[in-house]
């Protein structure tokens, strides 16, 4: 067989299990995961360094409304969000579930690819919080009980987190509209029960996104071609 130079065999580029080349642009996402933490950065810096770290005056009648307007039909969609997106279920149970589901679809590096990125976020966040000890809302506006440090909001960052990597690891417009609609609903709940300030939320959002942006560049390629692999069950014989 003639072959002729700088092009593959006719066998093999007729092959229909030949891989595709694909070429993954990494620039866009690195380049805005480090605008979403250099944007944190800046917001927690900002926050430090106002006296006796006040919230900014918008967040302040942004809070007088809601208390203005609480009212049954809002505060239980609103303590759904906080019991999904905190404690053990947010940091242990939901994570595990979502492992579990990919590697049971053989999404292994999926299934690596999340759970790096979301011990990834939690560790920033929890650095972040100590490093910039911003007081909570007053007590008496709390619906709820959270731990220390306002900023930034854990709960925001596990909901970004997870819109994004889930987004990343599907690719589907649903998905990422999804994702997006949670996200906002939960920096939306984190201040209507009074737990945060919106720059919290908005700093938490941030967090889990450039997280999930980050940690995504060197698994870029393999997700991309295990996304385009046949995903049958396990309990199913490929």
């Amino acid at each position: 067989m003639t072959v002729t130079p700088g092009k593959p065999p006719p066998s093999v580029a007729a092959s229909p299990n030949a891989p595709a080349p694909v070429k993954i642009a990494r620039l866009w996402p690195i380049a805005s995961a480090t605008a979403a933490l250099l944007l944190t950065g800046g917001l927690a810096a900002v926050i430090f360094y106002r006296q006796q770290n006040k919230p900014f005056g918008f967040e302040l009648e942004w809070m007088d409304e809601i208390l203005d307007h609480r009212n049954a039909f809002w505060t239980v969609p609103a303590l759904v969000f906080n019991y999904l997106g905190g404690g053990i279920l947010a940091i242990a149970v939901v994570p595990v579930l979502i492992i579990v589901g990919l590697l049971l679809w053989r999404r292994r590096w999926a299934a690596m690819y999340f759970a790096i990125s979301a011990a990834a976020s939690v560790i920033v966040v929890q650095i972040v919080k100590a490093l910039v000890g911003r007081p909570r809302p007053p007590d008496i506006d709390m619906l709820v009980h959270p731990d220390f440090g306002s900023f930034p909001s854990g709960h925001s960052a596990n909901a970004a987190l997870i819109a994004v990597t889930l987004g990343i690891i599907f690719a589907r417009a649903w998905v990422w509209a999804a994702g997006a609609v949670y996200t906002v609903g939960m920096m939306l709940s984190r201040t209507y029960l009074g737990a945060h300030w919106i720059s919290d939320t908005v700093g938490g959002m941030l967090v889990g996104a450039g997280v999930a942006l980050i940690v995504w560049t060197p698994f870029a390629y393999v997700l991309y071609r295990e996304a385009h692999a046949p995903h049958p069950p396990v309990w199913k014989r490929t």
